[in-house]
């Protein structure tokens, strides 16, 4: 808990941060442009309509809001004070429904009560969780029969890799078999505002992929597909160049390997 509370520190002192920054651009958000990445709505689908939506970890809700202009009756859930008060303010400003809930995932029981057709995790999350295999347990609990868990996340081999301004090839310097212990990182600047000065360390958790879908599996799940891909939507590394397409795409002269990677999976 003393390593989450510290995370929720920085995810309140980070979140004005990511309103304000270009890199969200919440003024965009706010005049109609979607926020959801192409994959998502590829491999999900674009009609929500009559559909119950869980957001797991929704940070300040942008996410949580698309899902919602395209149909879906969406709840979503966050640790951090701010980004959920902040959440809460959008809806009501962009009259949309939605339910926002402040709790980290594995109190979430205590709190909210239900369960949905679509439970949905979003890039950047899970990293954040010490316990991958209760995680899964509270997908599968909130999840009814015949509902659909998705998540699109970092890969577990990019996490591994260094990210320094200087880097201009592949370095594996972090342990892709972390174990329980976390990863401190005390970076003045943020991945949405590199300029922005950041008081608050961070602990951080690399979970394999083998670890994540067995969780998944032990938790009732039936997985549909697992999927890798060599792009990502923000500069991960430094030698990244983006596409015409609004992606991070690793150059012809590299090695490519896996930048983000998803998971569709049933609950029968």
């Amino acid at each position: 808990m003393d390593y989450m509370n510290t995370n929720r520190a920085l995810w309140d002192e980070i979140t004005p941060i990511h309103a304000r920054s270009a890199f969200y651009d919440l003024e965009g958000f706010k005049r109609g442009r979607s926020g959801l990445a192409p994959l998502d709505l590829e491999e999900l689908g674009n009609d929500m309509t009559g559909r119950s939506l869980l957001h797991l970890q929704c940070h300040f809700g942008m996410d949580t809001l698309a899902w919602a202009r395209l149909g879906a009756s969406v709840t979503g859930i966050d640790f951090s004070e701010k980004a959920i008060a902040l959440a809460q303010s959008l809806a009501q400003e962009l009259g949309l429904d939605a339910r926002f809930v402040c709790s980290n995932v594995y109190d979430l029981p205590s709190v909210l009560s239900g369960q949905f057709d679509i439970v949905y995790t979003g890039v950047g999350a899970i990293c954040w969780l010490p316990d991958i295999r209760r995680w899964a347990e509270i997908v599968a609990h909130y999840l009814k029969p015949g509902g659909t868990f998705y998540i699109r996340d970092v890969h577990p081999v990019l996490q591994a890799c260094e990210s320094k301004p200087e880097t201009q090839e592949y370095k594996l310097i972090y342990p892709y078999f972390q174990g329980q212990e976390p990863l401190k990182f005390e970076d003045e600047g943020d991945y949405a505002d590199p300029d922005a000065r950041v008081s608050s360390a961070s602990y951080e958790w690399i979970h394999s992929l083998g670890s994540i879908t067995t969780a998944l599996i032990q938790a009732g799940l039936t997985i549909e597909f697992l999927h890798e891909f060599p792009v990502c939507e923000w500069q991960a590394l430094p030698f990244l160049q983006r596409g015409a397409d609004g992606l991070w795409h690793i150059p012809a002269d590299h090695v490519p390997i896996p930048l983000t990677f998803s998971i569709k999976a049933t609950k029968h």
